[in-house]
């Protein structure tokens, strides 16, 4: 057996990187992938079909997770990761310059959720082996922070940025560049996390396959095992249901123009909302939420408090699609109030999974279910919100997604949450 060894290195020093590596390529194929393929012509039902399908390799990464383990350490496929991501990214900008530049890229795309998958598997595994319980919560809001920091960098910045090359290099130029800059960026983050994460030699599980399909599908079975974990599953499957069917149809209805019952604003338009409103709620949101879950734990009040944040902010996107404002502040402080309450609202998620999932024999793994699964809950609805909002019209559309945001509540209120000092 290998004694563990370990370098003392602030969480701070990795945490911030890890995670905004997390979320840019996340975000960028479920999000700034949509805005890309509108402007390029690309149908809102195609657009949210397909950018939501090759998602699916979030929620099937515990079936490779504990594999990690016959090669090298969680660190290795933290930045290898990274850095592969980065160079796959250099070629979905090269197959914009194609024919076939939309099944390429979606080719692409996937191999790079693949990549982001594994990533956040190893990367989620270093989080809940390196900090205790309670570390984990105090972290939690940095941790959900730098993800949404890269979520509003790439829906903010890099979208900007796409916008105003548009406008001189043409669409497809212009968004290959911002490929480039995705991997460049990706890149350098693999470099440097291959110094700043702690070197950590964890005890050996598996050596062989034979004993990695054993232990996967002991892995499997004492999931299932958990109490209340199908209260659980409802949980973190339902958290999402009104999110999964927003977030791919907010950009195009931002796009869309006004006679379709869109805002009709421009690519650099859409970058400032989530660059500098977004930016700021984001933020804000997920550092506020980790001083209240450090301060009052994770109990049915503030659980429900963090639920209400995460869902009721959508009202928002129905008033915009009611009123149709030509205001960008008006439409700024509606992505304002979503953003905070999402940056909020999510830690929520997070800390249920790591303290009501997690625990147990294999943390990394049995957290690997439950985001796959959180995943499944955000995709599935993603799929056919394309065909639902082409069906309702966008006013439709979000009130609809208020009365999506019901289930939640209700699993909220009945889900029942471990004990701090129960043992799995």
């Amino acid at each position: 057996m290998n004694k563990t060894t370990k370098k003392s290195v602030h969480p701070m020093r990795w945490i911030p990187t890890t995670w905004f590596a997390m979320g840019l390529p996340f975000v960028a194929l479920s999000g700034a992938s949509s805005i890309m393929y509108k402007n390029m012509g690309v149908s809102d039902a195609k657009i949210a079909f397909w950018t939501s399908l090759i998602m699916l390799p979030w929620t099937l990464k515990p079936l490779w997770g504990p594999f990690l383990e016959l090669y090298k350490t969680r660190k290795f496929f933290v930045y290898i990761t990274q850095i592969f991501t980065g160079l796959l990214f250099g070629l979905v900008g090269i197959s914009l310059q194609l024919d076939h530049f939309f099944s390429i890229s979606i080719a692409v795309f996937t191999i790079i959720a693949l990549s982001g998958a594994t990533h956040d598997t190893a990367a989620d595994g270093v989080y809940l082996n390196e900090l205790s319980e309670t570390q984990q919560a105090k972290y939690v809001g940095w941790q959900g922070a730098f993800y949404n920091v890269a979520k509003v960098f790439s829906g903010g910045a890099l979208v900007y940025l796409a916008g105003e090359l548009e406008k001189t290099m043409g669409i497809h130029i212009a968004w290959m560049i911002v490929m480039f800059a995705y991997g460049i960026i990706m890149l350098l983050l693999g470099f440097y996390n291959m110094k700043a994460i702690p070197s950590t030699e964890s005890d050996v599980k598996t050596s062989t396959f034979q004993q990695g399909v054993s232990t996967l599908k002991d892995v499997i079975i004492s999931f299932f095992q958990k109490k209340y974990i199908w209260f659980s599953l409802a949980f973190i499957v339902f958290y999402r249901f009104a999110e999964g069917q927003a977030i791919k149809i907010i950009p195009l209805f931002f796009k869309a123009s006004r006679s379709e019952g869109g805002l009709e604003l421009t690519t650099s338009e859409i970058g400032i909302l989530y660059g500098v409103f977004g930016a700021i709620a984001f933020v804000l949101g997920s550092i506020v939420a980790g001083n209240f879950i450090a301060k009052f734990g994770l109990t049915r009040k503030s659980l429900l408090i963090l639920c209400a944040f995460f869902n009721i902010p959508f009202l928002a996107y129905a008033y915009l699609a009611v009123m149709l404002p030509t205001s960008l502040y008006v439409i700024g402080t509606a992505v304002v109030i979503e953003y905070f309450g999402y940056g909020f609202g999510f830690v929520g998620l997070i800390l249920f999974m790591m303290q009501n999932i997690a625990p147990g024999k294999y943390k990394m793994a049995h957290y690997a279910f439950g985001s796959g699964l959180m995943n499944l809950g955000f995709m599935l609805p993603s799929m056919v919100s394309g065909i639902l909002s082409d069906y309702l019209g966008y006013k439709e559309f979000f009130i609809w997604v208020m009365i999506a945001t019901i289930p939640a509540f209700i699993v909220t209120v009945l889900v029942p949450l471990r004990k701090a000092d129960e043992q799995e």
